[in-house]
């Protein structure tokens, strides 16, 4: 399965000089053009859907949209979306999510996607999964011809046993060149100079794997035998899952990829 580009349009006081903040806010605009008042919308997480945040803040203060509530992805956004004034569910009191709007880290031709690099893939892909539309909101930059290309796939793993998690994980492509994966951390918060484990919103660690040309064969069977793994909890490839790309060019114009 490929994906079919629409015809591209100019941004409008953009300029091939736009910064990647700035190509980030054109794709996430575009994308919040897609809402309707009474929307109940599936908040992302990250730098680009930060900006997405931000536009509909602005459109329920302005009065251009009304009744729109969000399902936030992450503590992170959720107190994003508190600050500028979206309503929230909780995702059990969402009867109907009708879009999702989210960044991503890597979108092949095929429009699979590499995600939660932030570390927040499971509540991503529980939420995004649940509803009708999923549109992603990426620069150019993010497009790669194979998932794994441009840095880490995460994979959320539960706490205990995790070093032996670690190492089965590692088993499934023990067989690739190149391949390696870690445990994530991060600098410890005591400010001692430490490293200590990242901690997800749901108090799970996350395990990096890293290919040195990408993930090549059947993502779909690689899928299967990571979540086969018990202690794994979720992994950060998005299989299927986008209904569109908006893709923000540095010439000044914007794409929406579809599914062929």
């Amino acid at each position: 399965m490929g994906s079919a580009a629409s015809p591209p349009r100019t941004l409008g006081a953009s300029s091939p000089k736009a910064s990647q903040e700035d190509l980030k806010r054109v794709a996430a605009h575009r994308a919040v053009a897609m809402v309707d008042s009474n929307m109940t919308l599936g908040l992302g997480t990250g730098s680009t859907a930060a900006h997405a945040l931000d536009r509909l803040g602005d459109l329920l203060r302005t009065g251009a949209l009304r009744g729109v509530a969000g399902v936030p992805t992450s503590l992170k956004t959720e107190a994003h979306a508190a600050r500028v004034g979206i309503p929230m569910l909780a995702l059990a009191d969402a009867a109907e999510i009708h879009l999702s709007i989210d960044g991503a880290d890597e979108v092949d031709p095929d429009l699979n996607l590499v995600k939660g690099r932030g570390g927040s893939l499971l509540r991503e892909k529980m939420i995004e999964g649940a509803g009708g539309r999923f549109v992603v909101i990426v620069d150019e930059s993010k497009l790669v011809p194979r998932l794994g290309c441009t840095g880490a796939v995460p994979v959320e793993v539960v706490p205990f046993g995790s070093a032996y998690t670690l190492g089965l994980v590692r088993k499934v492509f023990d067989k690739v060149p190149g391949f390696s994966a870690r445990l994530r951390t991060v600098e410890s918060k005591a400010g001692d100079g430490q490293e200590e484990l990242f901690v997800t919103d749901n108090g799970n660690y996350i395990v990096e794997m890293f290919f040195d040309d990408g993930i090549r064969g059947d993502l779909r069977a690689i899928s299967d035998s990571l979540l086969r793994i018990t202690g794994v909890v979720e992994h950060g490839m998005f299989l299927g899952m986008a209904t569109s790309v908006i893709v923000a060019k540095k010439d000044g114009t914007v794409a929406v990829l579809t599914k062929k």
